[in-house]
């Protein structure tokens, strides 16, 4: 009974932490970034968005990190729409975080 227990706790945590994952947003693919910085042209979904203006950047890092940056977010304008997108640092993956209009 106690494996039984330890089994489907390890499957709860598991499942958390894909959920977890998912709500962070998709993969795009960064084709380009002004000044090796700031996006300028991505892919997601198969269409490639080219960035207009850049709206809004911020820095997001955790305590847990020891204060060392996690994560750039951008707020993007297209002609298509504004976008969220961030770079995981440590990863260095671009994702979309949502379309905001």
């Amino acid at each position: 009974m106690g494996i039984t227990l330890d089994v489907s706790q390890r499957y709860r945590g598991k499942r958390k932490r894909s959920q977890r994952r998912a709500r962070g947003g998709e993969p795009i693919d960064m084709r380009e970034r002004r000044h090796g910085y700031f996006p300028k042209t991505f892919v997601w979904r198969g269409h490639q968005y080219d960035v207009q203006a850049v709206e809004r950047c911020w820095t997001v890092s955790r305590r847990g990190w020891g204060g060392r940056v996690d994560q750039h977010r951008f707020r993007v304008r297209c002609r298509e729409g504004t976008f969220e997108l961030y770079q995981d640092v440590h990863h260095n993956t671009w994702h979309m975080q949502q379309q905001v209009d």
